[in-house]
C-alpha cells in the first residue's frame, strides 16, 4: 500500500482525540464567561468590544482571567477597569486547544497510540515519542522509528495531560493590585479583527409606474474564534483610521476600499435622522444578539416603498472615437435618497440589486451596482448592464485643418470694456486649427420611444486648448465641464435617429 504522510489534524484525531481521564484540563467548555457585552462593528474589519464582568477580586496583587475574549484581540488596546484596582501586567493566550496544536505540544513527549483492527475489532497500545511534525508526524516505538500513516485503519492518540499554555478558549489575563478584596464590576475594552460587517439592497423596480421598492439589509460575519453572547450589537458605517491606515489588523489584510462608483453620483446635503459619532453614522441592532463564531447573520435596517425612479440609458464616447460597429448603452436605474423622494435615509457602502417583474409577477434579477457611503439627498444613477435593444454607434465623419482665418471667423466674442480690448494674445507660435464632425447613430429596437444621454468626452486637451468651439450640433448639448459635454437624444420606438455635431478646435 502507497505510503502518504498524515496530516497534523488527522494524527492527532484520526477520528477522535482523547485525553487521559486522570489529566488535569483548562476551564470546562460550557456557558460563556463573558458578562454585559457591548460590540461595535466598522467597516474597516475592526470592532470594539466592552465586556463588564462580575469578578471577585482579592486584596493585594492578584491574576485575573477573561476567557471567552477575541481570538484576534489586539492586546496593545486593552484597557481594565475595576474599583480600587489597578493593571500591574497583562497577557493573552492565544494557542488554542486543537488536535494540530496539541501534537506540535507533544514533540519529545510520549503519547499512546490505539490502532484497531477493523476485522475483529480489538485494540492495540503502544507508548510512543513524538518526534518531528513537519510534513507529516515522525514517532519512535521502542527501537523503531515510523511515520504515521493514512491508510484507513482507525488510529487515536491519547495525550497524558494537555500541554501547557494550550487554552480550551483564548484567554486574556491581567495582574491586577488592588487596596481592597471582595466582588466587584470589571470591565475589558479592547480592539479586534475578524468581525465585519456590509449592507446589501434589494430594489424591486417597476418601470410602468417609475418607482422603486427597497429594502437594506446587514450583514454580519464573525470570524474571531469567539462567540459573542447576548450582545447590545452597533454598526458604524464609516471608516476610521486604524493600525497604518487600516491596512492590517494583527496580520490580516483589510477589506479592500470600496468600489469606484459606476453610473453617475451626486452627493446629497442632508442630514439623516440617525445618531452621529463624529463623522460616522451608528445602526443599532433592534434588542441584543449573539453573534456567534464563523457565522453569517443578516439584519434589516432599511425599507421604504414607491420610491421614484427612472431609467437612464447613456454611453460616453472619447474624442475622435470611431466605432467598427454599433455599441450597446449602457442601462442603469436613477433615483434619489432625499426625504422629499421618498427614500430619506443615508446609505452605508454596499451592492443594490435591482429586480423587476415579469409578465407572471415574478421579480427576475435584472443587474447590480455597488454604491459607496452615500449622504441623504443624494442623486444615484447605478448601471445594471448594457441594454440589449438599444445601440449608439460614434464615428468620424470628417476632419479637416481648417485656416487661422476660418478660425477666426468663427469667433463669436470680444472682451471689451470702456472702448478697450481688455485682453490681447501674442501669438508666440504658429497655432493649427482643425474641424471635425462627428456622426452619431442611435437604433431602438423597444416598442417605446427611449432618451438616451449621450456624453462627448476628450474635449479638454489641456490649458493652451480650451477655446474649442460647437458651431454646429443637430442636438443642443449642455457643457458639463470643459472636457464633457452631454447630449438627450431621444429614439423613436423601432427607429433610428442620427445627430451630427461639429467641433472646431487646436488639436
Amino acid at each position: 500500500m502507497r505510503l502518504k504522510h498524515l496530516s497534523l489534524a488527522a494524527a492527532a484525531v484520526c477520528a477522535t482525540a482523547a485525553y487521559a481521564q486522570n489529566s488535569a484540563t483548562p476551564a470546562e467548555i460550557g456557558p460563556t464567561a463573558q458578562g454585559d457585552l457591548d460590540v461595535t462593528i466598522y467597516n474597516n474589519g475592526i470592532a470594539l468590544v466592552q465586556d463588564v464582568r462580575q469578578l471577585d477580586i482579592a486584596n493585594g496583587r492578584s491574576r485575573i482571567e477573561f476567557p471567552d475574549v477575541s481570538a484576534q484581540i489586539r492586546p496593545e488596546t486593552l484597557s481594565f477597569n475595576a474599583a480600587g484596582a489597578g493593571i500591574v501586567e497583562q497577557n493573552f493566550d492565544f494557542d488554542i486547544l486543537t488536535p494540530t496544536k496539541m501534537m506540535e505540544k507533544a514533540i519529545g513527549q510520549t503519547v499512546t497510540l490505539i490502532r484497531t483492527n477493523p476485522a475483529t475489532g480489538a485494540e492495540t497500545r503502544e507508548r510512543a515519542t513524538v518526534l518531528s511534525t513537519a510534513g507529516g508526524v515522525v514517532v519512535r516505538i521502542g527501537d523503531r522509528i515510523e511515520v504515521l500513516r493514512d491508510d484507513g485503519l482507525p488510529v487515536r492518540v491519547i495525550f497524558d495531560r494537555v500541554p501547557p499554555n494550550l487554552r480550551a478558549r483564548p484567554t486574556l489575563s491581567v495582574t491586577v493590585e488592588s487596596d481592597r478584596g471582595g466582588t466587584r464590576p470589571a470591565s475589558i475594552r479592547y480592539l479586534t479583527g475578524g468581525l465585519g460587517w456590509s449592507a446589501d439592497y434589494v430594489a424591486l423596480y417597476d418601470e410602468a409606474k417609475g418607482t422603486t421598492d427597497m429594502q437594506g439589509w446587514v450583514t454580519l460575519t464573525n470570524q474571531t474564534g469567539t462567540t459573542f453572547n447576548n450582545a447590545d450589537t452597533v454598526l458604524v458605517a464609516g471608516s476610521p483610521q486604524a493600525s497604518g491606515g487600516n491596512r492590517m489588523v494583527r496580520g490580516r489584510p483589510m477589506p479592500p476600499p470600496p468600489p469606484p462608483r459606476p453610473g453617475n453620483f451626486v452627493p446629497g446635503t442632508e442630514t439623516a435622522d440617525r445618531e452621529r459619532l463624529g463623522d460616522y453614522y451608528l445602526y443599532p441592532l433592534p434588542g441584543r444578539t449573539t453573534i456567534a463564531n464563523a457565522q453569517t447573520k443578516q439584519v434589516s435596517f432599511l425599507d421604504v416603498q414607491a420610491v421614484p425612479a427612472r431609467k437612464v440609458y447613456a454611453r460616453s464616447v472619447g474624442w475622435l472615437s470611431s466605432d467598427d460597429q454599433p455599441v450597446n448603452v449602457s442601462s442603469a436605474i436613477g433615483f434619489s435618497t432625499s426625504r422629499e423622494q421618498g427614500l430619506g435615509d443615508a446609505l452605508p457602502a454596499g451592492t443594490v440589486r435591482f429586480y423587476q417583474r415579469d409578465r407572471n409577477g415574478t421579480p427576475q434579477f435584472v443587474g447590480e451596482s455597488s454604491i459607496g457611503h452615500t449622504p441623504m439627498g443624494s442623486a444615484l444613477t447605478l448601471t445594471t448592464g448594457d441594454a440589449f435593444d438599444v445601440f449608439v454607434q460614434a464615428e468620424v465623419v470628417s476632419r479637416e485643418k481648417i485656416t487661422s482665418g476660418e478660425w477666426e471667423a468663427s469667433n463669436r466674442y470680444r472682451v471689451i470694456k470702456d472702448g478697450e480690448v481688455v485682453r490681447e494674445v501674442t501669438r508666440e507660435r504658429a497655432v493649427e486649427y482643425w474641424r471635425t464632425t462627428m456622426r452619431y447613430t442611435f437604433t431602438n429596437a423597444k416598442p417605446t420611444p427611449v432618451e438616451v444621454e449621450l456624453t462627448q468626452g476628450g474635449l479638454d486637451r489641456g490649458w493652451w486648448s480650451r477655446d474649442f468651439r460647437v458651431t454646429s450640433e443637430d442636438v443642443k448639448g449642455e457643457q458639463i465641464n470643459a472636457d464633457t459635454r452631454k447630449y438627450l437624444v431621444t429614439v423613436p420606438a423601432n427607429g433610428k435617429r442620427e445627430v451630427r455635431v461639429t467641433y472646431e478646435t487646436r488639436y
